[in-house]
Formats: structure tokens, C-alpha cells, sequence
């Protein structure tokens, strides 16, 4: 069968995935002759990065750093660092960091030297060009932000999630070094992964999935449903974490020409209005989203089923019912909460949050079932 359906999708100019891979960055850093850069990070990882601030100055690249992004960013927190680093204009951005710091990274890039502000360019394919160079390395294994054209920021108006998504937010340069992500305590590791895994899954079973795509995805869930209780077990279990790194990129993948559905529209809500975080929001949704979209397409979610270790059953429904169950097993086993409850969401916001889900029409269009306010109701009080 020829697959009709179009697909774009821009890679990063150079990807290395090595472990202990920081040393290379240093050496292709210093190739490009910069003679300022700019380091988004967070505090934490400053000593881990000092060889590399080290050798950046024996070489007289003076580094500006930046470490003020320790949770899911706003509008108001990229306008104030724009302004702080817009008068210095560095030459490389570099971004180490989970999601929330590479996202920041990737607009900061695109914003300096540009004409257009913020407002612009929030949407699919507004943004027009970026005159900096882009590296970023993620010290987490879930969002994929490294390898995907979106970065998303919080809406301080409205306190919504607004997603920038363009070709021209992909790294020049990226670095996956897995021994980065060793020391990342076990919630967060748990979280991030699940939200990796819930990328791979809303890709694979998209209303809009394409087989080139598909490879992604499949071997993404596989990888991650395999290592991600080992991984929050035993946070120095190097092949685990390798696997879950690998995973995530996979992930990353599948975000620009495929993009997620139903699970993170309705995860939104759990963010703006509980402050939940971005991963944690979508494991607590990731089984009852899939048990609603089963019948829609029974065979896909077989084939999830079994790349998540299931054996396969009679029927594809019943081969797809166990992966819903697997998926709830590895979240208790990740020691995530189950349902929204434990986490102090209350059943009388259910119709606010199903209201404001429903603005997400961009991922709720991807669903391979629709999704209406009423669905949308029904499932967060299944997952209640």
C-alpha cells in the first residue's frame, strides 16, 4: 500500500548518543569559533559542567549562564530572560536540562536577531527563521524536546499551555549522554519515562500515523516498557537508563510529524490548574485515554500491547485490554499515584478541566476517537 498521507520531518544537524559524551561538546563548541555563548541549565548541573566552562575560557569564549528555569516555563519567564541575555547576544545557545530548560533554549535562539516577538509566532509554522546557533543535551529521559520542533510555554493571560512548533526550533547540535541522567531521583524518573513512553503510544495509535513514524514509536514503547522500573529502581542501572534515554529520542521523533492526542490535551488542565507535572499529568491519564480508545482500533493497541511484554490473546480487543492493565501495572510498580484524587484534585473541577481540554483542539484532532466535552468528562472521572 502506498501511504498518501504527506510527512515532513526535520532531524537535528548533528545527533551523538554516547555515554560520557559532554568532552565532544567542548571540542565541536570550540570548532565553531564562538565568541560568547550562552548556558541554559539549572543549578545543580553547574559543577558537573564546570571542565567544559573551564575549557570554554581557556579558549577565551566567555559563557553566560542562565539558571532561573526550574519549572514549566511562562510567557513572562522567556520575556525576562530575553531581556537579559538580548543585550549580551551570544553567539551558541546551549541548553542542558530536562524539557522546560531546552524548550526555554530553543526560543531563545529563535528570538535573538528576529524581528518578530513571542505573540508571532505561538501556533504551527508562524516562526521564520533563527540566527543563532542551537545545541541542546537533555539531562532527563522523557519530553524528546532535543529532536522535536516544539517548545511549549505557559500563557500568564490565561494560564494556558501554548505550543510554539517549528522546523526552525530544531538543535544544530545534539547530545544524548545517558550518564547525565543518573542521578535524576526516582519520581522524576518515573514521570519523565512514562511521558516518553505516552509519546511513542499517542503517535503509534494516531489518527494521523505514518509507517515511517511507526518504527519510532514501536521500538520507543519496547525499549521504555522494558527498562523503566529498573530505571526508577535503581537509578545507577547505566543500561536501563540508556534504554529509557533511547527511548525518549525515539519519542522525540514521533512529536514533529505526528505529534501526541487525546492523553495530553486532557493532561493540560492537570498542569494549569493543579500544577501537576507535565509527565506526572499524563501517566495519571495514559490507561483510561487508551481503555476509551480501544475500540477505534483494536489492532493498533493489540500491537502496543505487545510491545509493552504482553502475550497476545484470543482477539485483538483482548490483546489490547492487557496492555491497558500492563500499563496501570508499571505505573504502581513506577510507584506513581493512580488516580487524580491522591493528588488533590477534586471531582467538582472535572467540568472546568474537560472544558479547558476541549481548546486543545490540535492534539484532539490526532485522536484515533473523538473526543467530546462530555468524553472528556467521563474519562477524567474514570481516572478519578
Amino acid at each position: 500500500m502506498v501511504h498518501s498521507q504527506q510527512l515532513s520531518i526535520h532531524f537535528p544537524g548533528k545527533l551523538v548518543f554516547a555515554n560520557g559524551v559532554l568532552p565532544q561538546l567542548a571540542t565541536d563548541i570550540i570548532a565553531l569559533h564562538p565568541t560568547k555563548i550562552l548556558l541554559v541549565t539549572i543549578e545543580p548541573l553547574i559543577e558537573k559542567l564546570q571542565v567544559f566552562i573551564n575549557q570554554m575560557h581557556q579558549e577565551n569564549i566567555s559563557v553566560i549562564i542562565h539558571t532561573g528555569i526550574n519549572q514549566e516555563p511562562s510567557f513572562q519567564d522567556f520575556i525576562s530572560l530575553m531581556e537579559f541575555v538580548a543585550p549580551q547576544n551570544p553567539d551558541i545557545i546551549i541548553g542542558i536540562g530536562g524539557g522546560s530548560v531546552l524548550d526555554i533554549a530553543k526560543l531563545v535562539a529563535a528570538q535573538l536577531g528576529n524581528e518578530q516577538q513571542l505573540k508571532d509566532y505561538v501556533g504551527i509554522g508562524l516562526l521564520k527563521g533563527r540566527a543563532k546557533k542551537l545545541v541542546c543535551i537533555p539531562t532527563t529521559a522523557g519530553t524528546g524536546s532535543e529532536v522535536s520542533p516544539n517548545a511549549i510555554l505557559v500563557d500568564n493571560y490565561d494560564n494556558q499551555k501554548k505550543g510554539i512548533i517549528s522546523p526552525y526550533l530544531l538543535p544544530d547540535m545534539v547530545y544524548v549522554d545517558p550518564t547525565l541522567t543518573l542521578s535524576v531521583p526516582p519520581a522524576i524518573t518515573a514521570a519523565t519515562g512514562l511521558d516518553a513512553l505516552t509519546h511513542c503510544l499517542e503517535a503509534y495509535t494516531n489518527k494521523f500515523a505514518h509507517p515511517f513514524i511507526d518504527m519510532y514509536a514501536i521500538e520507543g514503547i519496547r525499549l521504555i516498557a522494558a527498562n523503566i522500573v529498573a530505571a526508577v529502581k535503581d537509578g545507577n542501572n547505566l543500561e536501563a537508563r540508556s534504554n529509557i534515554a533511547m527511548g525518549s529520542l525515539l519519542g522525540g521523533f514521533c512529536l514533529g510529524p505526528v505529534n501526541t492526542a487525546g492523553v495530553h490535551a486532557l493532561s493540560y488542565p492537570l498542569g494549569s490548574m493543579f500544577h501537576l507535572s507535565h509527565g506526572l499529568s499524563n501517566a495519571l491519564l495514559l490507561p483510561y485515554v487508551m481503555q476509551y480508545n480501544l475500540q477505534a482500533d483494536p489492532q493498533k493497541y493489540a500491537q502496543v500491547a505487545i510491545a509493552l511484554g504482553c502475550e497476545k490473546g484470543a482477539t485483538d480487543l483482548i490483546t489490547a485490554v492487557l496492555g491497558v492493565e500492563k500499563v496501570k501495572e508499571l505505573i504502581a510498580n513506577c510507584g506513581i499515584p493512580a488516580r487524580l484524587h491522591e493528588l488533590g484534585v477534586t471531582k467538582a473541577s472535572i467540568p472546568e478541566m474537560a472544558a479547558a481540554a476541549m481548546k486543545i483542539q490540535r492534539l484532539l484532532k490526532n485522536n484515533p476517537r473523538l473526543i467530546e466535552e462530555k468524553d472528556a468528562i467521563a474519562i477524567f472521572e474514570s481516572a478519578f
